[in-house]
């Protein structure tokens, strides 16, 4: 019995050795590279759902791997971000956040909160993308009254003005309609 149980552990062993070997020396490397931002002239957060580059594709990226990784990343013309938002914080909440931060304290994008950036400025780097910083362009993605919605709050958030969305969205107490079926009955419970 006891020899029975000391072959199946080494046989156990010998095969999570192998496994590893396999994982180790034969997969294929996940490349998320920075010399493809060189080549292609867009960021890596153009491509890669994480701002940073890396991570699952975004609808242009994997658009860009399905034709062979060209040197020029597709666009998408017409295809809008938020269609029918038109409210510039859930605009920003939607395209801009997530590298900016809720409040704009800046997270993996630049820090837009109480740095008094003029709107000229906010709607050349929507428009055009900052590729040194990783932001990518914007162009086409907001129809011109959502351009105009976004930049108006993101002024909001450069001037110290802006008023946030609640942390948490209050819901009214649930309303139960219960009547006592039976004296010995009572509403909810067991």
């Amino acid at each position: 019995m006891k020899q029975n149980f000391t072959w199946w552990m080494a046989s156990l062993a010998l095969l999570g050795i192998f496994s590893l070997a396999v994982v180790l020396f034969m997969a294929e490397p996940a490349h998320a590279l920075p010399e493809y931002a060189k080549r292609t002239g867009e960021s890596c957060a153009t491509c890669h759902v994480n701002p940073g580059g890396g991570g699952p594709r975004t609808l242009r990226g994997a658009l860009w791997a399905a034709r062979g990784k060209p040197d020029l990343v597709p666009a998408l013309p017409g295809v809008l971000i938020a269609p029918g938002v038109v409210d510039g914080a859930e605009l920003y909440q939607i395209g801009c956040s997530t590298c900016h931060g809720l409040y704009g304290e800046g997270l993996f994008g630049r820090e837009l909160a109480n740095t008094g950036l003029n709107d000229n400025k906010i709607r050349t780097n929507i428009l055009n993308g900052r590729l040194k910083s990783g932001m990518p362009s914007f162009e086409g993605m907001f129809t011109d009254p959502q351009l105009k919605a976004l930049v108006d709050y993101v002024v909001t958030l450069a001037d110290g003005t802006a008023v946030f969305p609640p942390a948490e969205y209050p819901l009214d107490p649930p309303a139960f309609n219960c009547s006592v079926q039976s004296p010995t009955e009572s509403c909810g419970g067991n």
